[in-house]
């Protein structure tokens, strides 16, 4: 097996501020949809609008709505990079920035542990450890998920690429 060295904070950074707007994107996508539901929901004599002045205000000011709104937004974002780090262990900012993530062993991660992962990361502050671990170079997640990221090669990273189905 190949060892390649440790991803450091600014290039984890890089790949992260990629993936934050595929992420606001799915964002936004998933709330037309939410918002395109409970119109629906409306329509159909469900929900009653009463005194607000459109579905978004509704939304607000209902504990529930807004609650399911935002486990959807935390939903959508931990399987866009659950699904990218169990299918090539790269999201499309680690492509761009040839990091992937792996088990200690060099291998693509299971589900379970791609999901608690995109948990621990704490919408990415856990890699601001990495500026204190700067030997071995781990953030949070990959502390507690036994996992690491690390940068490839050019070669490898094609490799990486052209291996998806």
């Amino acid at each position: 097996m190949t060892q390649f060295p440790n991803a450091g904070f600014f290039r984890r950074l890089a790949s992260l501020i990629y993936d934050g707007l595929v992420v606001i994107a799915f964002a936004m996508l998933t709330t037309v949809v939410y918002l395109l539901i409970v119109q629906g929901l409306m329509s159909a004599g469900v929900l009653q609008l009463g005194e607000h002045q459109d579905v978004s205000a509704f939304i607000q000011t209902s504990p529930i709505l807004y609650s399911i709104r935002a486990a959807l937004l935390v939903l959508v974002s931990t399987l866009f990079f659950a699904y990218f780090w169990t299918k090539s262990g790269q999201t499309i900012g680690m492509r761009a920035w040839r990091l992937k993530v792996q088990t200690q062993s060099g291998e693509l991660l299971p589900w379970t542990t791609a999901i608690l992962r995109s948990i621990c990361a704490l919408c990415g502050l856990g890699n601001l450890l990495v500026l204190v671990d700067y030997k071995q170079k781990r953030a949070l997640q990959d502390l507690l998920c036994k996992t690491e990221v690390v940068v490839l090669t050019k070669q490898e990273n094609k490799k990486v690429y052209n291996n998806l189905d």
